[in-house]
């Protein structure tokens, strides 16, 4: 059995805010009133996770809506599982992602003493986070985030950003990049913001993958100034662990999807957390074994719809750094695996302005680190009076082959 790791949602899609641009709010419409994982379910869960061979790592991240609306006799409970049934030797990683706005100091107190992981959503500066990110009643939500944070610290717990660039904040990277890093965010990841409606058209609030491109390339220019050993940005971590040692650590990067399991608050699995959905559900951790689970064709098939990439793909130079990127960015269902991404011309945009560089730091590392066995990337060669890779309809001279020198 392959190594697998956990996202769970004990509140489902309950969430104490009613962020404007968040994709679960049309199930909370659908859902009970106050979805909530059982003490029984939660030590079902954890106890069969832990009887399956994981090479002794199993990883718990524990998501929504907002998880810590469970309250922290849960996630006692969680800790008191995980120590009954761990396997001799085993190591466990706990994740949270959370608003911030509903964590105390007992709270920040335990999550510092197990060592859990804390991701923080947060979208830069005041003016551009509460834009979109508002309480039930509409209420700004900045000062309540930036309160939590401040417990995490006091308390010594592992925390990252996460923020998800929108209409607004994409044109404003290196403004969200500074902020980070001068309240001492040195953990960062950028998520981009697509979603569709009935019709298949973009939101109002999503962004274009042009506009993405853009974004990752100032993004870059500014943490790349100063910033390559001190400030870690998930997106270029995982080019690098690619450009190193060959391998991937985020899943749209790879060309299969069955990287995990979601489970939702009554025990229902699924294959990801975009696809939530009744016919993709593989069935339910109180009455199936992981093992029906793995094999479920639910799951396999969904898992096989990631490579079924649209044809152009198999002719861009980046294939192997997206293989055809997200389903949730090729209109959303695996129905529509062949669709180009919608951020695919941002990623061809950001790729080649980037990779050199990219290519560089990862090649002095392996100098410095006497990789005996490096990974070689083959990376692509563009005629300067060739058409630009982005899709610019420029030459490659004129476009993405003029690069600035920091």
């Amino acid at each position: 059995m392959k190594p697998f790791s956990l996202l769970i949602k004990p509140a489902s899609a309950d969430c104490n805010l009613r962020c404007e641009y968040c994709f679960y709010i049309d199930h909370l419409e659908n859902e009970s009133k106050s979805p909530r994982m059982t003490v029984e379910t939660l030590e079902i869960m954890i106890k069969s996770y832990m009887s399956t061979d994981q090479n002794g790592q199993y990883a718990f991240g524990w998501q929504g809506g907002e998880p810590t609306l469970m309250g922290l006799d849960f996630f006692k409970k969680v800790v008191e599982f995980q120590m009954k049934y761990a396997p001799p030797g085993s190591s466990i990683s706990n994740g949270v992602q959370t608003n911030a706005t509903l964590i105390s100091e007992e709270m920040a107190n335990f999550f510092g003493e197990y060592k859990f992981l804390v991701g923080v959503s947060l979208d830069g500066p005041k003016n551009l986070h509460d834009y979109y990110r508002k309480t039930i009643v509409q209420k700004p939500t900045h000062a309540l985030v930036m309160l939590g944070i401040e417990r995490l610290k006091q308390n010594g717990v592992e925390f990252n950003i996460l923020t998800l660039i929108n209409n607004l904040s994409v044109k404003k990277a290196k403004e969200i990049y500074r902020y980070h890093c001068d309240n001492g965010f040195l953990f960062h990841q950028y998520i981009p913001c697509v979603e569709f409606d009935e019709s298949g058209q973009l939101k109002p609030y999503s962004i274009t993958g042009k506009d993405w491109g853009i974004f990752l390339t100032d993004l870059f220019d500014e943490w790349i100034k100063q910033d390559v050993n001190k400030v870690s940005i998930r997106l270029f971590d995982s080019i690098m662990e690619y450009l190193v040692y060959g391998r991937y650590n985020v899943c749209y990067m790879q060309d299969n999807c069955v990287q995990y399991f979601v489970i939702e608050h009554d025990g229902g699995v699924y294959p990801c957390d975009f696809f939530v959905q009744d016919n993709l559900q593989l069935g339910n951790i109180n009455s199936n074994s992981w093992e029906e689970l793995i094999n479920s064709q639910t799951y396999r098939n969904f898992g096989k719809q990631k490579s079924n990439w649209n044809e152009v793909c198999n002719l861009c130079p980046y294939l192997s750094l997206c293989h055809g990127d997200c389903q949730k960015f090729r209109y959303g269902v695996p129905n529509h695996s062949k669709q180009l991404s919608n951020l695919c011309q941002g990623w061809k945009i950001f790729y080649t302005k980037t990779l050199p560089r990219f290519k560089t730091i990862a090649d002095k590392f392996k100098k410095e680190n006497d990789l005996t066995e490096p990974y070689s990337f083959k990376f692509p060669k563009f005629g300067r009076n060739e058409l630009c890779p982005c899709g610019s309809g420029k030459k490659f001279k004129s476009c993405c082959g003029i690069i600035k020198s920091n």
